[in-house]
């Protein structure tokens, strides 16, 4: 049977009705010995269907996948136990970074207002005995201003450089394993180089803030909240570790899934929990009230890229960008036009089958667009696998519809504003364009060749 994801010959596809004990660790014990399993009885482990992303068991390695299923609940829980031992060199400073599109699945799950839900999450987050509590914006803030920068590079080299253009997006990791492991060579040079918002708030948490503290990285167990389970894959990557300290930028992934699990383990309600501020990286200052960025579902970079070319490129202000539908209302096109030529065509592909069909217009030398948002789930960053789904695997749609409509209400922020991102791009990063930028902001994607036997695991 064809693979519907690969196009490899045979599907790796794992059917979904399987055990449910196949699903949890071993039972917990309640004995004060063994403290470090005594937290709750049972924990849902790592287990990640084919379906539920574009990362199929053929492009996970054996190492890869055990350290995939270390990413759960437990080893959080082995965290916070080490540090109530007596041996304070185990001790870890907890940190946790909260992804915006994890809030509003909160926000919608219990009724509340999304800053509500921040505050209420951080509070549970510190009574379990984490220490500090971020959100990502700030991150993907940075992410979105090097993908405007490289973007316009790349259209003014676009006659010099035979891969300058299309550029595709960076942020979905799904994406880019598919990208990387699949595709190949006919599409890695096209991806652009900034890093997601994830793994420049590993080095904004592991860098910056370390260094703040006067902590070493390994001193610091970081830990994202996230609504899909590609980001725990991400968090593999051999480019976003340090040696030197023998540290990932992110230690752990949660699913905001997983964060309800552990409220549902210790019978904890969001609306029982004290609001406590959610925490930042500069010092005594509180965040205050949470922000996005120009995206319907998702970190919004077609629209922060365009009006930026626009401006940059054109010198043509664009204050309202209008999508057109093609296929699919997960594949939709938006152009500029000037002097009746049109000047930008960018878009916005959701979805595998969407994917597929932008990939296959490349290799075919039929591509018309400068940039292309790739985002592996349908519906956007919101749709995550990792939150919103009902017992059987599927959307909740219901809650899905009320998690965009707390989406589309939070306050919109311009990267450009941030007065905090300026000052750690002097501060921090020792100007716009210097080498560190490139270093601590950017990676590269190429294509891998899989020698490691892969893994049959649920993904």
């Amino acid at each position: 049977m064809k693979c519907e994801n690969c196009t490899k010959k045979e599907c790796s596809k794992k059917q979904k009705n399987d055990d449910k004990q196949n699903t949890l660790v071993d039972p917990l014990s309640t004995n004060d010995e063994n403290e470090e399993k005594n937290e709750f009885h049972k924990l849902a482990g790592a287990k990640i269907f084919l379906s539920d992303c574009l990362a199929c068991d053929n492009c996970v390695t054996s190492e890869e996948g055990v350290r995939i299923f270390q990413q759960n609940q437990k080893e959080f829980f082995h965290i916070l136990n080490l540090n109530k031992k007596c041996d304070t060199s185990k001790h870890k400073v907890l940190a946790v970074s909260i992804c915006t599109q994890s809030l509003p699945y909160f926000a919608a799950k219990f009724n509340l207002c999304v800053n509500d839900a921040a505050k209420r999450l951080c509070g549970f987050l510190k009574s379990l005995g984490v220490h500090y509590v971020f959100d990502t914006t700030i991150a993907a803030d940075f992410s979105i201003l090097e993908s405007q920068k490289e973007f316009v590079q790349r259209y003014q080299q676009r006659n010099q450089e035979e891969h300058a253009l299309p550029m595709f997006a960076s942020a979905c990791p799904g994406w880019i394993r598919y990208a990387e492991r699949v595709l190949t060579n006919p599409v890695t040079p096209h991806i652009c180089t900034a890093k997601s918002p994830q793994q420049i708030m590993g080095s904004l948490v592991k860098g910056y803030f370390a260094r703040q503290q006067n902590l070493s990285p390994d001193k610091i167990f970081h830990i994202i909240v996230a609504p899909c389970y590609d980001k725990k894959l991400e968090a593999l990557r051999e480019d976003f570790y340090t040696p030197l300290y023998n540290s990932q930028d992110v230690d752990c992934v949660l699913t905001s899934g997983e964060i309800v699990q552990i409220m549902e383990q210790k019978n904890v309600s969001m609306k029982d929990v004290a609001e406590v501020a959610v925490d930042s990286l500069f010092g005594e200052i509180k965040e205050e009230d949470i922000v996005r960025h120009d995206g319907r579902r998702s970190d919004g970079y077609l629209e922060h890229i365009f009006k930026h070319a626009a401006k940059e490129l054109f010198d043509m202000d664009v204050k309202e960008i209008a999508y057109k539908t093609l296929k699919n209302k997960d594949f939709q096109e938006v152009t500029l036009e000037k002097d009746g030529e049109t000047v930008l065509r960018f878009a916005a592909a959701y979805g595998f089958r969407n994917i597929q069909n932008v990939v296959l217009k490349l290799k075919k030398g039929k591509f018309l667009y400068h940039f292309v948002e790739v985002l592996a789930c349908p519906g956007g960053c919101l749709n995550g696998k990792g939150q919103a789904q009902t017992e059987d695997g599927k959307p909740d749609k219901v809650l899905l519809s009320q998690m965009e409509e707390v989406y589309a209400a939070i306050p919109v922020r311009l990267p450009e504003t941030s007065m905090h991102v300026q000052k750690l791009y002097q501060d921090w990063l020792e100007g716009m364009d210097s080498k560190k930028v490139q270093e601590t902001l950017h990676t590269k994607y190429c294509a891998v060749n899989q020698t490691a036997s892969s893994m049959d695991i649920k993904w």
